[in-house]
C-alpha cells in the first residue's frame, strides 16, 4: 500500500522511526511528511499567516522512505504533502507513534489525531497510533500491530469517512490483554497555572494539573445513546460498549471509531422542540 505517515512529536521521534520503518520493511511504500519540531496538543491547527517551508530529510529513516520535515502544525503536514508534495494520493493516512496516549477527551486537543482526521476530511482512510506512555521507548509492539492491522484493513476496508484512534498499553507483548473495539470516554483535567517569573522580571505562566479519568460518564452516554436512537441504533449496545478509558486500565488495545461530524443529537433533537421558526416569524 502507498502509506503516509505523519505525527505530531516531530521528524526525530522513535516513534514514528519505529512504524514508518517496519511498515516499509513490510513492502508498503512509505512517505513520511511531519513537523520539524514537537507539535503537541495544536489540535487541528493551520498555518493561515507564515509561509510553510517543508525539507526533504535524509539518513533518518530507512533507505526506502521518502521523508519531509515541514514547518507548519500536523495538520498543515497532510495537507501540504495531498496538495503538493505527493503524486498521487496515498492509499491510507496514517499518523505516530505518538509518545503519550490520546483518550477520551484528548483527542480534541491532540494534533496526532487532527494528522489523521486531515486525511479522512479528504476522503482517505486513516488511523492515529499511540503508545500510553511518556517514558517507554519500546514502540515496536505498537509498530508490529499497526502492520498486522492495516494488512487486515486492506481485505476489508474501513467504513467511508472513519478515523480509527487507536492506544497501546506500553507493557510487554504477554501483558496485553486482547484487542477491544471501544467507544471514545471522558477525560478530564485538573488545571493549574503556575506563576512564575523571567530574568527580567515579567510575569508568565505555565500550564500544569493532573488528569481526571473516575468522572462521570452520564452526559456522554446520554447524549451517545440519542444519538443512536435518532438513527435507529441499538443504545443498549453502546451502553455496554467499555470506554477507551476503562478499556485501557485493563492492559487492552482499544480501537475507537471517531468522525469529523460534532452534531449533537442530543441538542438537535431537544432544539427541534423549541419552534424556533414559527417563534421566529411570530416576533
Amino acid at each position: 500500500m502507498n502509506l503516509l505517515i505523519s505525527n505530531d512529536d516531530g521528524i526525530f521521534a522513535l516513534g514514528i522511526r519505529t512504524l514508518a520503518n517496519t511498515l516499509a520493511a513490510a513492502g508498503h511504500r512509505v512517505t513520511v511528511v511531519c513537523p520539524d519540531r514537537e507539535r503537541s496538543a495544536t489540535g487541528h491547527g493551520l498555518t493561515l499567516h507564515d509561509p510553510i517551508r517543508a525539507e526533504q530529510i535524509e539518513s533518518v529513516f530507512e533507505p526506502s522512505v521518502q521523508a519531509w520535515a515541514c514547518s507548519g502544525t500536523p495538520s498543515d503536514c497532510v495537507k501540504l504533502a495531498l496538495g503538493a508534495l505527493l503524486s498521487h494520493p496515498p492509499d491510507m493516512v496514517l499518523s505516530g507513534i505518538n509518545h503519550g496516549s490520546n483518550l477520551g477527551t484528548d483527542v480534541l486537543y491532540s494534533g496526532t489525531v487532527s494528522a489523521a482526521m486531515e486525511g479522512v476530511i479528504e476522503g482517505i482512510p486513516s488511523i492515529a497510533f499511540s503508545l500510553t506512555s511518556f517514558s517507554s521507548q519500546d514502540f515496536q509492539p505498537a509498530a508490529n500491530f499497526a502492520r498486522s492491522l492495516i494488512d487486515r484493513i486492506a481485505q476489508h476496508p474501513l467504513p467511508k469517512l472513519t478515523l480509527l484512534n487507536i492506544n497501546i498499553p506500553a507493557v510487554p507483548d504477554h501483558e496485553i490483554a486482547g484487542v477491544i473495539m471501544t467507544r471514545q470516554g471522558v477525560r478530564r483535567y485538573f488545571d493549574m497555572f503556575e506563576k512564575r517569573i523571567d530574568p527580567r522580571g515579567k510575569t508568565y505562566y505555565w500550564l500544569a494539573g493532573e488528569v481526571l479519568e473516575d468522572v462521570d460518564e452520564a452526559e456522554l452516554e446520554e447524549a451517545g445513546m440519542s444519538g443512536l436512537k435518532a438513527s435507529g441504533g441499538d443504545a443498549e449496545w453502546f451502553r455496554k460498549t467499555a470506554t477507551d478509558v476503562q478499556a485501557i486500565r485493563k492492559n487492552y488495545i482499544t480501537v475507537t471509531p471517531l468522525q469529523y461530524n460534532l452534531t449533537c443529537a442530543l441538542g438537535l433533537e431537544s432544539l427541534q422542540k423549541w419552534q424556533i421558526q414559527s417563534s421566529f416569524m411570530e416576533g
